[in-house]
């Protein structure tokens, strides 16, 4: 575990911006487009990354902290709430972390990814006071499965049975053919649920005034999404500009999402991929 504090003397009456997977790609994108009145907590699983995250941030002139996490992991998130909790308020709670079909088999995607996401809302929904927002990520790879498969009742499993949960869904993943296939079809699955439970959680804590978001980006220019463009870059074509999205333009979303402008902004899925889901659906 690693903690790095800084100006430390008036953080409690500072707030705090936690985002998971910031050492890089659109984590950090975020960090870059939030105001610089808050504490920026970053966190992933390795801590070189996260480091010189810090420092580059820093040199941005933010109040940086890194706390290294994976997400996974119940425990490890609980920690890494109650330290963003020590620093100040939470207001801002980004869950970027995840993994591709490329990075994992089925099961693991699926703790990861879906899993990861139970977690991080739960533990960090346990501080956050009215006004505060969770903006969890998926991707547009949610909109790719029917319905009859991207099922509720197995998706409320994820809270009630999580071996049932990664069972039924490592066991419709096995459908495929290839070993891609299968963790891209774990992929589907898990960004699925990110979009049902992030719209299940707007209403679980709405009633605490807690805004959560999910947003579904494209096929983007980060170290993860260049693992996939050759079995998934087939999208780019029918997106509107032809291109991958770029960091810092999810980051900006994201962060403007985020804002708590954005106070009735809650409940449903930003689909923030060039308009490829569109494209291959309606127009092309």
């Amino acid at each position: 575990m690693y903690g790095r504090m800084i100006h430390l003397k008036d953080s409690k009456e500072k707030e705090v911006c936690v985002i998971t997977g910031g050492g890089s790609g659109i984590g950090m994108a975020v960090a870059k487009n939030m105001p610089k009145h808050k504490i920026i907590v970053i966190s992933g699983r390795t801590v070189k990354k996260l480091e010189n995250a810090i420092n580059e941030l820093e040199d941005l002139g933010f109040e940086a902290h890194a706390f290294s996490c994976d997400i996974s992991i119940r425990e490890n998130v609980t920690h890494l709430a109650e330290y963003a909790a020590s620093l100040g308020e939470i207001k801002n709670v980004i869950n970027a972390a995840g993994m591709s079909p490329a990075m994992g088999t089925p099961k693991i995607l699926l703790q990861v990814n879906a899993l990861g996401t139970v977690y991080v809302n739960q533990e960090f929904s346990k501080h956050m006071k009215e006004g505060s927002v969770i903006v969890d990520v998926s991707s547009n790879s949610a909109y790719v499965l029917p319905k009859a498969i991207a099922n509720k009742k197995i998706f409320e499993k994820a809270e009630t049975d999580e071996e049932a949960y990664l069972r039924k869904n490592v066991k419709l993943s096995n459908l495929a053919r290839s070993e891609y296939q299968k963790a891209g079809f774990a992929y589907a699955l898990s960004k699925s649920f990110v979009v049902w439970y992030a719209a299940k959680c707007a209403f679980d804590y709405g009633r605490k005034g807690i805004r959560v978001v999910s947003v579904s980006p494209g096929l983007v220019a980060t170290d993860m999404g260049n693992l996939e463009v050759e079995e998934g870059g087939d999208l780019i074509q029918y997106s509107a500009e032809k291109r991958m999205g770029r960091p810092e333009e999810l980051g900006f979303a994201i962060a403007t999402i985020a804002d708590e402008r954005n106070g009735y902004l809650t409940g449903v899925d930003i689909l923030c991929d060039g308009g490829s889901t569109v494209g291959k659906k309606y127009v092309r």
